[in-house]
């Protein structure tokens, strides 16, 4: 038992790291996409 959930919560790590990282770079592309739209820079 004690091994499982080890396990689990070493593994959850990357999946919320992945889930983070997915969400900030959903967010730049569609800040990327809107500002190719309206003529301008990112930065």
């Amino acid at each position: 038992m004690t091994a499982t959930l080890l396990t689990i919560y070493v593994l959850m790590w990357p999946v919320l790291v992945a889930g983070t990282l997915a969400v900030i770079v959903r967010g730049f592309l569609k800040e990327m996409i809107q500002a190719k739209r309206d003529g301008e820079t990112v930065i």
